[in-house]
């Protein structure tokens, strides 16, 4: 073929991609060159990338408590009596059986068993065993769903962190509330269908990264968004100096005009994704304010989610904004409290830890059952891993550490689909091997998803060359405790 033959045929495809792209842009004009917010945009420039759901959701949303450091599941929802009973002995040798641990605790000579004084009772009708810990849990103990038998493959925090919000250990795979958003897109176009709240209960603690609520490989307008607190949630989402709103819908309409013409040169969809965050953000200037807005919040609701919930950037805080992000439908809203990651002075740490979380989380569910919210949105209350039975270092009732346990730990869901009030799976009388209804983090994610309407098998993305899912190559729906 002759060059010149060859520059012809790519000028005629250039110029059937520009009679494309302008009969989309002629449509997309008219929106941008109106003063108003065009929620119609997004749909127009992003619409969803598959044919979802799968079939009819039980969640709608999603709100995700999770509490990153680990807590240690005896201290809360495991009861082991026979930690008590054993206290200072050493843990069998034949319930170990040579089992990794870190690096803090492969010196130790010995692993004598550990349990402050903790007391354990039962409520509900289940009669689900609850930490005096916890007391505001014991009064929704008939919404949860308590899983004690979930298990990983990390050891440590960050890998453990990365592969239960991501389905890999490795940085780079879009998180699952990412997932969510690309799947099912977002049903309040004025507000960003994956939100991302920090709060922290310690001091230190295990950090936290944005590739936690990234997108990966997913289009970039899909990553969770952060919310700070304080007077300004967004970075750079309020007008500068001199700027009115008027003058920053002018820039906008500029600006989309250059994508435009790019997007024509380079078919390039990131270019699409970049106006429509533009967009998003020229939304979000009046309905993130109006969104976070809790002064009209009733003295009552206050007291509900505790003292806390009048201080911005607390746990209880976080809980109340998230109730109000699921009211205007807000797809995913995921909370991150740091502090849970006690290898000395647990009983201490893990007081003021249960006590900044525990009334606010079971404040949560009581709030959005009152509000006919429960029935359709999915709660999920849990770390990345669980804490070993042995003391780490210095051993007393009032002063022990555990280490890092990914072979069994707890977590709880509630709320749309899910079965009330009954406990699943079981480990041992040293809460060290599960015995019964084993869940991996893969089995959680799928369960995630099938509540949404979503089967995690067929919900894949192509990148170099391979097709992708939250799930990797394995995850089974937990159908025992879905209703």
């Amino acid at each position: 073929m002759s060059w010149d033959k060859h520059i012809h045929q790519v000028n005629n495809q250039l110029n059937r991609r520009a009679f494309l792209t302008n009969g989309l842009f002629s449509l997309g004009g008219l929106a941008l060159s109106s003063m108003a917010p065009m929620p119609a945009l997004g749909n127009i420039l992003n619409p969803k990338p598959l044919d979802l759901p799968h079939f009819a959701p039980k969640a709608k949303r999603i709100i995700y408590l999770f509490q990153s450091g680990a807590p240690s599941q005896m201290e809360l929802f495991d009861y082991k009596p026979k930690l008590k009973e054993m206290f200072g002995q050493e843990l069998p040798a034949s319930v170990r059986g040579g089992q990794r641990v870190t690096g803090m605790t492969a010196s130790q000579r010995s692993f004598p068993l550990a349990m402050g004084d903790f007391n354990f009772s039962q409520h509900g009708t289940s009669g689900a065993w609850l930490s005096d810990l916890l007391p505001y849990h014991r009064e929704i103990a008939d919404e949860l769903c308590i899983i004690k038998s979930m298990h990983t493959e990390a050891i440590n925090h960050d890998p453990a962190i990365t592969f239960i919000q991501t389905g890999s250990q490795q940085a780079g795979r879009p998180s699952i509330g990412a997932w969510v958003s690309y799947g099912l897109g977002s049903e309040n176009e004025n507000l960003p269908s994956f939100v991302v709240l920090l709060s922290r209960g310690s001091e230190g603690g295990q950090p936290l990264y944005a590739k936690l609520w990234g997108s990966g490989f997913l289009p970039s307008e899909n990553q969770g968004v952060m919310f700070r607190s304080g007077h300004d949630p967004v970075l750079y989402l309020n007008n500068p100096p001199g700027m009115d709103r008027s003058g920053r819908r002018r820039m906008l309409d500029y600006l989309a005009a250059l994508n435009e013409s790019q997007y024509q040169h380079t078919q390039d969809e990131n270019i699409l994704s970049r106006i429509a965050q533009y967009e998003m953000a020229y939304r979000m200037q009046v309905a993130v304010p109006e969104t976070l807005d809790i002064s009209n919040e009733p003295s009552y609701i206050f007291d509900m989610y505790g003292e806390d919930s009048r201080t911005p950037g607390t746990f209880a805080y976080n809980c109340l904004l998230a109730r109000k992000l699921a009211e205007n439908d807000v797809r995913f809203i995921q909370l991150y409290h740091q502090g849970w990651d006690m290898h000395g002075n647990l009983p201490n740490l893990i007081r003021k830890l249960a006590k900044s979380t525990d009334q606010a989380s079971a404040a949560l569910i009581k709030d959005l059952k009152q509000r006919g919210l429960l029935e359709d949105t999915l709660v999920v209350w849990g770390g990345e891993f669980g804490r070993g039975c042995y003391s780490q270092g210095k051993l007393t009732p009032e002063n022990y550490g555990r280490d890092h346990h990914p072979r069994c730990f707890t977590i709880w869901m509630a709320g749309a689909g899910v079965k009330k009030g009954i406990t699943y799976g079981e480990t041992d009388e040293f809460s060290y091997n599960i015995t019964s209804n084993p869940v991996h983090v893969h089995d959680l994610q799928a369960t995630i998803l099938h509540l949404m309407g979503i089967d995690h098998l067929k919900f894949t993305h192509k990148y170099q060359g391979r097709r992708f899912r939250l799930t990797d190559v394995h995850g089974e729906v937990i159908h025992d405790i879905l209703t």
